[in-house]
């Protein structure tokens, strides 16, 4: 029996939903408004909690935030049920779970009264900090006021982390200070922001993921280049799979390490059986894991064919060829949630 050893989380994100109030063209996790919310239920969170409470690591302490530290929830728009969210806070809180933030793109920050009143909502419920979505596709859906308005505000009501850095975080930092810096008042259409800054891909992190191959190919031909399939099949994904820090549970119950939205490692009510896998039961993980050649033919099983643009890295060469099986056949159980592939176009 061929096993697989899977480290034991130490941070990790916990998806409410994928449903969001934007559909942008970066998303790694392919959220949008057409989504079923499919909220997860306070019972399922509970338990996956519970799994991850003795497993989960502070940043500086576990009353400070770290980006790739402690527990964040996430989606999705997480606002979109706050009392969800508070719930869930409160879970994690008496369970001791250190470091926790939330993950928000600030639609709902319409006014400083609604905005510091879920915020100190929040805080009272356990909650640690805040990470602030910040960056062009964000600023097509989003003013960029509210975004302004609940970092200012954020700071005022979780103060500082230890060495005097504020428990908010704005991701990314770059386009924080730049769009202060060009004054931009309400939404923003991409184009138009390109234009303003067209080299911003060399200063941030830039993920060829989820949506992004598809809906922003100039970028990433920009940065990345164009390949044929050939050109990643002496690559593997065993040390984005392998890793033990910022995984992903879904509202499903998706355990998803890395960034690899659509590949499921089982469900997390269940975390113990994730840590020593079946890779005979998991054929497409194995592939991933030794070559991506080996996905390759597994695709060719079901019919797909090499894409005549290129591809412009691995992560999009195996997203485009998990597309393609997950539309064709449900009998890859890792390959979850099959919604997923239906939401990246």
């Amino acid at each position: 029996m061929k096993k697989l050893s899977i480290p034991k989380p130490k941070s990790g994100g916990l998806l409410l939903s994928y449903k969001c109030t934007s559909e942008c063209k970066h998303c790694m996790y392919g959220s949008s408004p057409k989504w079923n919310a499919d909220w997860i239920s306070e019972r399922d969170a509970e338990k996956i909690l519970t799994q991850l409470a003795d497993k989960i690591q502070p940043a500086y302490d576990s009353n400070s935030i770290g980006i790739n530290s402690g527990l964040h929830f996430t989606g999705g728009e997480p606002f979109m049920n706050f009392d969800l969210l508070v719930k869930i806070t409160e879970i994690a809180h008496e369970l001791k779970i250190p470091s926790t933030f939330v993950e928000t793109n600030c639609y709902w920050c319409t006014s400083d009264e609604v905005t510091r009143d879920k915020l100190v909502k929040l805080k009272n419920a356990g909650l640690h900090g805040m990470l602030i979505s910040v960056n062009p596709f964000i600023l097509e859906h989003v003013p960029f006021e509210r975004t302004e308005r609940a970092i200012r505000i954020s700071k005022e009501v979780f103060g500082e982390n230890i060495g005097h850095k504020y428990k908010v975080i704005p991701y990314q930092e770059y386009f924080y200070d730049r769009f202060q810096e060009l004054n931009l008042k309400g939404t923003l259409p991409f184009e138009e922001y390109l234009k303003l800054d067209p080299y911003f891909y060399y200063r941030v992190e830039f993920f060829p993921m989820g949506r992004a191959p598809y809906k922003l190919k100039p970028v990433c031909e920009k940065i990345f280049g164009k390949y044929p399939a050939e050109h990643f099949f002496g690559k593997n994904c065993s040390q984005e799979l392998l890793r033990n820090w910022h995984v992903h549970i879904d509202n499903y119950g998706n355990y998803m390490t890395g960034y690899c939205g659509g590949i499921s490692l089982g469900h997390a009510k269940n975390l113990d059986s994730i840590l020593q896998l079946n890779l005979e039961e998991y054929p497409i993980l194995d592939a991933l894991l030794t070559s991506l050649e080996n996905l390759y033919e597994i695709g060719k099983e079901f019919g797909y064919e090499e894409s005549k643009e290129g591809y412009f890295h691995k992560c999009h060469f195996c997203t485009d060829v998990r597309k393609h099986i997950a539309q064709k056949t449900d009998e890859f159980k890792e390959l979850r949630p099959r919604e997923f592939y239906l939401h990246l176009e």
